[in-house]
Parts: C-alpha cells; sequence; structure tokens
C-alpha cells in the first residue's frame, strides 16, 4: 500500500521527484515487512539448521537470473531507443508520450502481476507433477486475463480524453490529441499484451526462461524496427501501431511453439 501510494504521488513530481518517492517507497515497504515479521511472523525466519549450499538449486538460481537480467536489459534497451524516436518529434509528441505512457503503464499493470502469480502457479504445479493442473489453470488464466484486456480496453478507449487531462492542462489540445491517438491504439489491443504477460509466466514457469528472452526480442525488435522505418512516412502513428504489432507477433510465436513442444491442447 505504501509502494503504491507513493508511486501514484510521485506521477507530479518529475523525473528526480518520481526516482526519490519510489525510492523511499521501496525502503519503507520493506522495513515494514522486515518488522512484521521479525514481531509476528518469527516462525518463518530460517533456523542454523536450514542453511545449507546445493550446487544444482544454485545453478538453476544462476541460469534464471542470467536469462532474466537479459530479458529486461533488452526491454530497457528497447524503450529507450523507442524514447529517442519520440524525441525526435519535438516537445509535444514528448509530452503526450510521458503522460500516455503512464496511464498505459497503470492499465496494463494488474495483468502484468497476474502473469507473474501464473508463473509461480505453473512452478508448483510442474514441481509436483500435475500436468493435467498446469492445463487447467492455462485455461482459466486465458479467460481472466482476456476479459480484464477487454473490459479496460473499452475504458481506456472511451475514456482516453479524460484521463489524459489528468496530467495535461486540458488547454494543451495538440498534447491531449496525441496522447489520445497513443491510448486509442494501444487501448484495443491490451488483449495482445495481457497474453504476452501469460507466455512470459508460463515459459518462466515450465523451466524454460530463454523462450521468454526469445519474446522480448522479437516484441520490442518488431517495436524498433517498425517505429524506425516508417516513422519517415506516417509520422507518430507508426510508432504507436509498431507497439502492438510486436505484441501480437510475440504472442503468435509463443503460442505455436506452445502448442506444437508444449502439447496444450
Amino acid at each position: 500500500i505504501v509502494l503504491d501510494i507513493f508511486f501514484i504521488v510521485s506521477l507530479n513530481m518529475g523525473v528526480s521527484g518520481a526516482a526519490l518517492a519510489t525510492l523511499i517507497a521501496q525502503i519503507f515497504s520493506a522495513l515494514g515487512i522486515m518488522i512484521y515479521v521479525l514481531v509476528f511472523k518469527k516462525e518463518l525466519l530460517p533456523q542454523r539448521q536450514h542453511y545449507y549450499f546445493d550446487k544444482e538449486i544454485f545453478k538453476k538460481i544462476k541460469d534464471y537470473s542470467l536469462l532474466t537480467c537479459i530479458q529486461q536489459s533488452v526491454m530497457n534497451f528497447g524503450i529507450l531507443l523507442i524514447q529517442g524516436l519520440v524525441n525526435s518529434f519535438g516537445i509535444i509528441t514528448m509530452s503526450a508520450f510521458a503522460a500516455a505512457v503512464k496511464i498505459d503503464s497503470f492499465a496494463y499493470m494488474p495483468v502484468q502481476d497476474f502473469g507473474n502469480a501464473f508463473a509461480t502457479f505453473i512452478a508448483q504445479n510442474k514441481g509436483a507433477a500435475l500436468e493435467s493442473r498446469i492445463k487447467e489453470g492455462l485455461k482459466a488464466a486465458i479467460k481472466a486475463a482476456t476479459i480484464f484486456c477487454l473490459i479496460i480496453s473499452c475504458l481506456v478507449f472511451i475514456f482516453a480524453d479524460k484521463l489524459m487531462m489528468i496530467f495535461i492542462d486540458p488547454a494543451k489540445h495538440e498534447i491531449i490529441r496525441q496522447g489520445v491517438e497513443y491510448l486509442q491504439i494501444e487501448g484495443v489491443c491490451y488483449l495482445g499484451i495481457g497474453c504476452l504477460f501469460l507466455l512470459y509466466g508460463y515459459y518462466r514457469g515450465i523451466g524454460k526462461p530463454g523462450i521468454s528472452v526469445v519474446l522480448t526480442v522479437v516484441s520490442l525488435g518488431t517495436r524498433v524496427l517498425l517505429a524506425y522505418l516508417l516513422a519517415p512516412v506516417f509520422a507518430t502513428a507508426a510508432i504507436w501501431w509498431s507497439i502492438p504489432i510486436g505484441w501480437f507477433l510475440a504472442d503468435f510465436i509463443g503460442i505455436v511453439y506452445g502448442i506444437k513442444k508444449e502439447d496444450w491442447l
């Protein structure tokens, strides 16, 4: 709760203020959890007999961590390239993009967290050799993510201008117009990012994080390539459309691989 409150407050504090607010939120959240465990949940604390070194577990943690680091680095590098292209269109486009991305992130944040929880569910059932439960959970997760994404897509598409006015002065008509254009293009395509988060979670859960890295490279690579190739012709619309195209292409590859290699059907 503290983290969410500080994050919301940070949205109107600028870059440096947002970074400071986020850092403070993380410190308070960590301290709160630590104090709670030390005072009320001492049974959760590891004892001396719990400390031992397992080479096999260490190797798995190392491999998973390395691939996750690569995935996050690719994502941030791709976002940096897109931001550079957006900046080339001037301050109005930069402002519209900055505000719209905040709204965008809030809109699909729940399904991103759902994907993380899904990874835990898959990993637990994979470890317990409950293959049938994995298939049932996959179907349920697809239904839940689809319903959520469709609802959020409708809300963002309909109220795009109102959402932009949370961050932008209503008198700044051109900034709002460009932000609305971005949100309405992204808004109708949230199903793509929702599916992609589920695929990330699934492949991490079954012990194939390398596939998640491949899907990230495909998604961001497509986004960057299309944006830089088409922006000189179609301006900012090319940047906005390149994002969901990247999502859906990565979804297609992830689903085809899952059907052929993981026997989903």
